[in-house]
């Protein structure tokens, strides 16, 4: 079993869903960035996307295209972002807690697919979730994330219908990711009544567990999505506490990665008082 697999495997054992955590990788410096992706676990995450910075974001809104912007200029590359998960694996000794990259395909078609995921998983990386990969098109990645033991996590939207979902789930591996709202990240949020109706619909197409992100903001709005789906994803209320963390000049004030944590802590005690029968 993966560590994506494992991990919702004792979640289920649990009866409860998880909490599943964005940061952009090196946001709003390298070291910054490593110490918030260090302490993701001790404060409630369950698993841990880790955005990789690109310059022309498609479905990110302006709290995760800000985020990579200070990223880049902090001079986060696809190798930095490699190197940050090696020490995460090798300083904290956690080799139970997946870490997935999320972002767009362009990094990895620079690279080369077979190179991308050989030296993704050399560096403790569990998965893909990229935005922009169509299921038309996985078989350029697919072959060389299943030889190297990485998951492709594939995205449906309220418009993926019954039709179109089983082409999306053929390819889809480790979980399914539901983009509750139609639009970009951190703006809108779905109602409870609307992500129940949809989970029970994919559900009934797979197997795999399903996690449910795009504008979740506070504990209790986690809750909500944790009564029905097995994860709730929370990005951009994140990366915006990140930002509320920068002095005028842009540098780490003292408190930016304890009040990260404290809020990850808060959604964390939200997902957990939910329990599944």
């Amino acid at each position: 079993m993966s560590r994506i697999e494992k991990r919702f495997a004792q979640l289920k054992a649990d009866k409860r869903a998880g909490l599943v955590t964005y940061i952009t990788a090196g946001d709003p410096n390298a070291e910054v960035g490593y110490q918030i992706l260090k302490g993701l676990p001790a404060a409630g995450a369950d698993l841990i996307e880790l955005g990789m910075p690109f310059t022309d974001p498609m479905a990110d809104g302006p709290s995760i295209q800000l985020a990579g912007q200070r990223a880049l200029k902090a001079g986060i590359t696809v190798d930095v972002t490699f190197d940050m998960v090696r020490r995460f694996r090798k300083e904290t000794g956690d080799n139970d807690t997946p870490i997935l990259l999320m972002g767009y395909y362009n990094l990895v078609y620079q690279r080369g697919a077979e190179r991308f995921c050989k030296e993704a998983a050399a560096a403790g990386i569990d998965g893909f979730i990229l935005v922009d990969l169509p299921p038309e098109e996985v078989d350029e990645l697919k072959p060389f994330a299943v030889a190297n033991g990485l998951d492709t996590v594939l995205l449906t939207a309220p418009t993926t219908d019954d039709k179109r979902l089983p082409a999306v789930l053929s390819y889809a591996s480790g979980f399914v990711y539901f983009v509750s709202v139609l639009g970009i990240t951190g703006t809108t949020s779905a109602s409870e009544e609307a992500v129940r109706t949809h989970v029970e619909r994919i559900k009934r197409h797979t197997k795999l567990p399903v996690g449910v992100g795009f504008g979740i903001k506070t504990p209790d709005q986690a809750a909500a999505i944790a009564r029905h789906a097995d994860a709730a994803v929370v990005g951009s209320a994140i990366v915006d506490r990140v930002k509320a963390g920068l002095d005028d000049n842009g540098k780490a004030k003292p408190d930016l990665v304890p009040g990260v944590f404290a809020y990850i802590k808060a959604l964390a005690d939200g997902v957990r008082g939910v329990r599944k029968v």
